[in-house]
């Protein structure tokens, strides 16, 4: 445990210290009009780019224009095989093995083509388990799915509630939950680190207490993968999604990343929406008219990879893998532990941070309310150069990433947002 302190001179003695402190360079940091660096802290919501993107990017417009369709196979990354270029980096990121883990599509479609196959509701056993207020586009994605299979959202999706008073799920509650009205269960269906309290959930008691009553479990990691350390092969997770351009940086809209345990790896007979690149490799060129899955999380794709928008991916994927999740993690700690305690020792009145205290049950992202003026002191971070982000009805989230940010980032985030909120 850190011993922090309010005086500008242990930020500076921190940021001397940080092994991570090179990585910032390798970033764009938006500025002021005044043209100063400004705090940026929105990385939960859209990551900043690496340096590394652009050159990856240029080198597959350059095999394009040079070699045309022979870049498939001749360009310096050949295009044929490109997603599995960021199969081992990937699957490192979330605690894998490279067969469990692809690249594609984005995160909706992606939880979509995994209903298909793991919610399989019957008349008894038809409900899908959700943590309170999910991302809307998981609720949508979810309850579409329910009625597709001819069930009704109001009696089929169970939504957990935190206790009264509280804004986090206790894990003893979502336990009780599953054991209580898990026969009635088909699916498990949480986000990992919830989007608007920062909340970590706690995914292999969930992944655990699900299988013991005969629930399928999966995640919705778009918070949680590149924020916090995963394991999903050892806690036996049947799937998991994710999107990778929050903390993963990968750019607006990038391509998604997908999780299927190796135990269904060859559940062939497990219904799925198929496409040609999920189809066996050796005979996909055959041109057959009918589908042979690959085996593991590969053969659930559907069409070959948008490889400008893989560059991306493959670029911020290695920066991961050199500055090590161990490391990211430690700082991560770090960086959130010190502003919890910036924002507590400034005392500010009608400040809350709904985030979880115990460092283990959040990732890098505090969210904060403050009593009927919370938009008023946002507006005014943002005149003060200050990018964080806004979320009804009260909600300001913050996210000092220890990719990019530094422990002098936060110490002047303390400092403007006392006087903000003054």
């Amino acid at each position: 445990m850190t011993d922090y302190r309010t005086d500008e001179a242990f930020a500076k003695e921190m940021d001397a210290a940080d092994k991570l402190a090179g990585y910032r360079a390798r970033f764009y940091l938006p500025k002021t009009k005044e043209g100063a660096p400004c705090i940026y802290f929105c990385g939960n919501s859209l990551g900043l780019q690496p340096d590394s993107v652009a050159p990856a990017v240029q080198q597959e417009l350059a095999d394009w224009q040079a070699l045309g369709v022979e870049g498939h196979f001749h360009a310096k990354h050949p295009w044929m095989p490109y997603h599995k270029f960021t199969m081992e980096d990937a699957a490192l990121l979330v605690g894998a093995k490279p067969s469990e883990v692809v690249m594609m599509n984005g995160l909706t479609a992606n939880l979509h083509l995994m209903m298909v196959s793991f919610y399989r509701p019957t008349e008894k056993r038809h409900k899908i388990l959700i943590e309170n207020g999910p991302f809307p586009s998981d609720r949508y994605a979810i309850c579409s799915q329910i009625r597709f299979h001819g069930f009704d959202p109001e009696t089929a999706l169970i939504e957990m509630k935190p206790r009264a008073g509280e804004h986090c799920l206790r894990t003893e509650d979502i336990e009780k939950t599953i054991a209580e009205q898990g026969d009635d269960i088909a699916l498990i269906l949480i986000g990992g680190v919830h989007y608007y309290t920062g909340q970590a959930f706690d995914m292999a008691g969930i992944t655990k207490a699900g299988h013991a009553k005969g629930c399928v479990v999966g995640f919705d990691l778009a918070h949680a993968a590149g924020n916090i350390p995963l394991k999903l092969h050892d806690w036996g997770v049947d799937f998991a999604c994710w999107c990778s351009y929050k903390y993963l940086n990968a750019g607006p809209g990038a391509v998604a990343g997908c999780f299927v345990h190796e135990r269904h790896a060859e559940s062939f007979d497990l219904p799925r929406f198929a496409g040609w690149w999920g189809h066996d490799q050796e005979t996909r060129f055959k041109m057959g008219p009918d589908f042979y899955p690959m085996a593991g999380a590969e053969g659930w794709q559907l069409s070959n990879p948008p490889i400008l928008a893989f560059a991306a991916v493959r670029a911020a994927l290695e920066m991961f893998r050199e500055a090590g999740m161990d490391a990211l993690r430690e700082k991560s700690l770090a960086l959130t532990g010190y502003l919890e305690f910036l924002l507590d020792e400034a005392k500010i009145p009608g400040l809350n941070i709904m985030t979880p205290r115990a460092p283990a049950e959040r990732g890098c992202q505090l969210s904060i309310t403050l009593q009927e003026k919370g938009r008023k002191v946002f507006d005014a971070l943002t005149a003060a150069g200050v990018i964080c982000d806004w979320r009804e009805p009260d909600c300001i989230r913050v996210a000092p990433v220890p990719l990019y940010n530094s422990f002098e980032d936060v110490y002047r985030f303390a400092q403007i947002f006392r006087e903000a909120a003054a």
